[in-house]
């Protein structure tokens, strides 16, 4: 992992702190505290031997514990609006999905890095598939529909980038597609609702249209160079709701404008552009463990990736409404920790005539 990815990281954190400052104060000391967890954390898995090795070998009962920490909050999870996604570890409430995405990614990385063009691809494929629908099947019921296609978004990337032979692919994408009408009959209400006031059948400002109208009023607020730190009316006086979670974006730009937008866009493009360039160095290579960094990349870049277009997309009005939290920059435990994780897991380049 090269370390000048490290730069944007910091600075996109102290710019999520900052804006916490400006909006929720009460909270800057709790958020300073998961990051000095995840750091601890980050440290400990990188230089206490934690390393890439272990994780890759043990990836399946990594795998099957997160997998029944995810089934667990189904059950003993504490609900939150209607939604049970979270675990109460006393520090902090764990939302399972996100720990889980982690090792789901590392799981995916090892199958994927073992195969061969030799190998029977069907078998694969079904084996891969069958996982991917059950894990996000289990995240789609907490409920949480954004976070169910994001995972399975991940999945398919790092599907579309093995050996599997894209006429399997083809016809499975063939197949979702015809049944997506389906899928609308199996959504809760909230969850429709939200799509039909972002495609504009339905308008009620009160109701389901109201996160939308007031996320984009707080934007447009901003203006060019913000209201100024604290003085966002929109998150002030609280008619933008979840503003430091998932409308974080919104009073970010109300606080600082367009510019600090576009800045705080510019250091998610800075860290996705060098993970890019690092992953590619390993695209085509034979070697195993560099099999593996290839995909992990490719589905850790694509989740924080993802994350970072549907969260401010739903907060400029591009994007339906979702429950996703914006990398580094949302208050949250789960989120900062796992990312931080996720950064951890990231292995060196392997030397030559060395695994990692």
């Amino acid at each position: 992992m090269p370390l000048s990815a490290f730069i944007p990281v910091i600075l996109i954190y102290l710019f999520g702190i900052t804006n916490l400052f400006g909006i929720r104060p009460d909270l800057v000391t709790q958020s300073l505290i998961h990051g000095a967890l995840g750091l601890s954390i980050f440290v400990f898995v990188r230089y206490f031997k934690i390393n890439t090795h272990f994780i890759r070998s043990n990836a399946l009962p990594f795998f099957i514990i997160t997998f029944i920490l995810l089934v667990g909050t189904h059950f003993f999870g504490q609900e939150i609006k209607g939604s049970k996604r979270w675990l109460d570890l006393g520090l902090f409430p764990l939302q399972t999905s996100e720990l889980f995405k982690i090792f789901y990614i590392a799981f995916f990385a090892t199958i994927f890095a073992k195969a061969s063009h030799e190998l029977h691809q069907s078998y694969l494929f079904i084996k891969t598939l069958s996982i991917a629908l059950v894990s996000c099947v289990v995240i789609f019921l907490q409920p949480d529909l954004a976070t169910s296609i994001i995972t399975f978004g991940i999945y398919f990337m790092m599907l579309l980038h093995s050996p599997v032979s894209r006429k399997q692919i083809t016809t499975f994408f063939i197949i979702t597609v015809l049944c997506l009408p389906i899928f609308w009959f199996i959504m809760q209400d909230y969850q429709k609702a939200r799509i039909t006031s972002f495609l504009g059948t339905e308008t009620d400002r009160a109701g389901s249209s109201y996160n939308m109208t007031q996320a984009m009023i707080a934007v447009g607020s901003g203006q060019f160079l913000g209201k100024g730190l604290g003085m966002g009316k929109q998150s002030q006086l609280s008619f933008l709701p979840e503003y430091h979670t998932d409308f974080a974006f919104s009073s970010l730009v109300e606080q600082f404008g367009f510019l600090g937008g576009a800045m705080l866009i510019g250091l998610y493009l800075w860290f996705f552009s060098l993970i890019f360039f690092y992953m590619l160095k390993h695209i085509d290579s034979k070697d195993f463990d560099r099999r593996y960094l290839f995909y992990y990349l490719v589905g850790f870049s694509l989740m924080m990736i993802s994350q970072a277009v549907v969260n401010i997309g739903m907060n400029v009005g591009l994007l339906p409404i979702a429950g996703v939290t914006l990398p580094l920059v949302s208050y949250g435990g789960s989120s900062l920790i796992t990312f931080i994780l996720g950064m951890a897991f990231i292995p060196a380049p392997p030397s030559k005539g060395s695994g990692i």
